[in-house]
C-alpha cells in the first residue's frame, strides 16, 4: 500500500468498483511489461514505488498538509498480462470508475503504454508528457501497442487538442516530422524551466503522464532506456506543481528495478508533490 494512504478493501480489483467513500486521489498499480526494448523491469514499478516512498514525512511544510489527510486510496494492482489491448480496456474500467467517483487517478506504472489508459479513462482536452523520448512512432517492430508509440496513440483520442511533450531529447526522423504537427509542443530539457507552461494550459483540462527517463540518468538511472542530458529533478517536481491544480488525472511510469532505489524514490516523491500541489491549488 502507499505509505499514507488507506487500502480501498477492494481485494479482488475488479474494473467494477464500489463506492470509495470520499476518497480524493486513488493509487492503481499498473505492472505492464511487455514491450520494454532494452532492459525489461517494470513489472516491479509499482511495487517498488509504494516501498521507497515510505520514508517520506508525512507532513508537507511547503503547502501544510498532511498526506494522509489528502484522501488518498490505495487499490493495489491490476494484475498484467500479456495481451496489451485486453489489459487497457481492463485497466481503462478500473480507472474510468476512480473518475466517476469524483477523485483523481494515480497511477503507477509498469511501462509507458498504461498511460493510454489513463488518458482514455479521464478524456483530457490538453496532456502533458514529461519523457526523454517523443514516443511518435506509429508502429514499433510492428506493434502500435508500443510504449515507443504511446504518445502517438494518445493523439488519436478524440478529446485530446494539444500534447506538450517536455524534456524530450531523442527520436527518429519519422518521431521528429510528426512533432512538427500543431497538435504537438516540444520542449527540450533547457528550456522546460521557463517555458510559460501555465498559459498554454490555463482552464484546460489536462493529464499528467512522467516517463521517469526524462530525467537525467544521474537522478533516475532504473529505466528501461536511459537518456543523457536530462532534467534534474527539482525541473520534475516544478512541472508537476504547476501542472496538478488542473489535472484530472496522473502518472508516473518506466521504473524497473536496476538501481538502489534512487529511481523509485524520485517517482514515489513525485507522486506526493502531485497530491499536495493539486489539493492545494483547489
Amino acid at each position: 500500500m502507499f505509505p499514507g494512504a488507506t487500502d480501498d478493501g477492494e481485494g479482488s480489483h475488479t474494473a467494477d468498483d464500489a463506492d470509495r467513500d470520499g476518497a480524493n486521489f486513488v493509487v492503481v498499480g499498473a505492472p505492464l511489461d511487455v514491450s520494454t526494448t532494452f532492459q525489461p523491469g517494470t513489472r516491479f514499478g509499482p511495487r517498488r514505488i509504494r516501498s521507497f516512498a515510505e520514508p517520506f514525512d508525512d507532513y508537507d511544510h511547503r503547502t501544510d498538509q498532511y498526506f494522509s489527510e489528502l484522501g488518498v486510496e490505495d487499490h493495489g494492482d491490476i494484475r498484467a498480462w500479456d495481451n496489451a489491448k485486453e489489459y487497457l480496456e481492463y485497466l481503462e474500467g478500473t480507472l474510468r470508475g476512480v473518475v466517476w467517483d469524483d477523485a483523481v487517478p494515480l497511477l503507477l506504472g509498469g511501462e509507458h503504454t498504461v498511460s493510454l489508459a489513463g488518458v482514455r479513462a479521464v478524456e483530457p482536452e490538453a496532456v502533458v508528457v514529461l519523457d526523454a523520448h517523443l514516443d511518435l512512432y506509429e508502429a514499433y517492430d510492428g506493434n502500435e501497442l508500443s510504449h515507443a508509440s504511446v504518445t502517438r496513440r494518445i493523439l488519436e483520442e478524440p478529446a485530446v487538442e494539444d500534447v506538450f511533450v517536455l524534456g524530450a531529447r531523442t527520436g527518429s526522423e519519422a518521431e521528429w516530422e510528426r512533432a512538427r504537427a500543431p497538435d504537438v509542443t516540444v520542449v527540450p530539457p533547457e528550456d522546460v524551466a521557463d517555458w510559460p507552461l501555465a498559459d498554454r494550459l490555463d482552464g484546460r483540462d489536462v493529464y499528467l503522464s512522467v516517463d521517469i527517463d526524462a530525467a537525467d540518468p544521474a537522478y533516475a538511472p532504473a529505466t528501461g532506456t536511459r537518456e543523457p542530458f536530462g532534467l534534474e529533478s527539482r525541473e520534475l517536481r516544478d512541472v508537476v506543481r504547476a501542472v496538478a491544480p488542473q489535472a484530472s488525472g496522473f502518472d508516473v511510469v518506466e521504473v524497473n528495478d536496476r538501481d538502489e532505489g534512487q529511481t523509485a524514490a524520485l517517482a514515489g516523491k513525485l507522486v506526493r508533490e502531485f497530491a499536495f500541489a493539486r489539493a492545494d491549488g483547489r
